[in-house]
């Protein structure tokens, strides 16, 4: 989401330039290079849903990470300051909306994380993806929707004729969860003639789903990556995931149905808020991981494979809930009608 509302702000050449804030260990140390965009790293440690001896560490490593923090918004004297939520950037907002900088806070999940809610009364708006969200924040929230990067806007509908194609990904690294549910229902499924499948699997089990497949007779494409999700999605008729912000925002965008599993250790639960919300608004199915088997599986998908017509309509479902402007509703709150008076607008 930040890469998203940084492209949008390259876009109005609104700011003299955008930097991320982050981590080694985070995904920004990965994704924000390949995106083009300066990433200053910082010692900070995650706080909350990750045990004593860690947490302990995180606190241990802060008062140092707040002074960096403090260096890194006095050295680059930021016209504004964007919290994407993660324990990352929570200091560098902190510490900028002290300094006086503008600073307003990004929720992507249902229910607000840790971090932000830290950030709430410092913050000058927060930018919501969901209602009840927007309302936790009161007077600050604003529906903003999740920004999305890339095309998935643009995908068009599609005619939901046999045999249905069911997309299942785990996220970059897969879910052995979704994988071996997904193996255990291969027997229960519609046939091949009616239902083909992509199962992205993750490095890790890539082998021993394949051999799985092929333990079952049933073809299916197997790979361990996909760097092509928009195009998968536009082939999709019906999608198996976790429910992450950015996979929800993804899903509601692109106007896509999909039968969710929440992560069941996700921090403050915030995966099944996320999937609950597309649930409610007639887009998804929820299958918890308590209740998830080969069987309950197979049920949720030859229950929509067999009704065409209820994809459908969760499809409509979702493009109501999706909010394909959200990167420009985001960098309205960044940078207010009378435009920025100088500096560089940080992510």
């Amino acid at each position: 989401p930040g890469i998203a509302v940084a492209d949008e702000l390259v876009r109005r050449g609104a700011p003299a330039r955008v930097a991320f804030a982050g981590t080694p260990q985070g995904l920004e140390s990965r994704l924000v290079p390949r995106a083009g965009y300066a990433l200053e790293l910082l010692p900070i440690l995650p706080l909350n849903g990750v045990g004593l001896a860690r947490m302990l560490k995180g606190l241990v490593a802060l008062p140092w990470g707040l002074l960096r923090s403090a260096a890194l918004v006095l050295r680059l004297r930021p016209a504004a300051v964007l919290g994407i939520g993660g324990y990352a950037g929570g200091p560098v907002t902190l510490l900028a909306a002290l300094l006086g900088v503008r600073a307003v806070v990004l929720e992507p999940n249902a229910k607000p994380g840790f971090t932000n809610r830290v950030l709430k009364p410092f913050a000058r708006a927060a930018a919501c993806a969901y209602e009840e969200t927007r309302v936790a924040f009161g007077a600050k929230g604003v529906l903003t929707g999740n920004p999305v990067r890339g095309g998935f806007a643009s995908l068009a509908p599609r005619e939901h004729r046999e045999p249905l194609t069911l997309l299942a990904f785990g996220g970059s690294q897969g879910s052995r969860v979704l994988n071996r549910a997904l193996v255990a229902a291969l027997p229960h499924l519609p046939t091949p003639e009616r239902l083909r499948i992509v199962h992205q699997t993750g490095p890790a089990m890539r082998d021993e789903v394949e051999t799985a497949y092929r333990a079952a007779g049933r073809a299916a494409e197997v790979p361990a990556f996909l760097d092509d999700m928009e195009r998968r999605f536009g082939e999709a008729d019906l999608v198996l995931s976790r429910s992450g912000a950015t996979t929800c925002a993804e899903l509601t965008v692109a106007g896509k149905a999909s039968i969710l599993v929440p992560f069941a250790l996700a921090a403050d639960d915030h995966q099944r808020t996320n999937a609950r919300a597309l649930e409610a608004g007639g887009a998804a199915l929820v299958l918890e991981e308590k209740d998830l088997t080969g069987e309950a599986l197979a049920a949720a998908v030859r229950g929509l494979v067999d009704a065409p017509a209820r994809i459908a309509a969760m499809e409509r479902a979702a493009r109501q809930l999706g909010r394909p402007d959200a990167a420009a509703r985001v960098a309205d709150l960044l940078l207010p009608s009378d435009g920025p008076s100088g500096g560089d607008a940080r992510a």
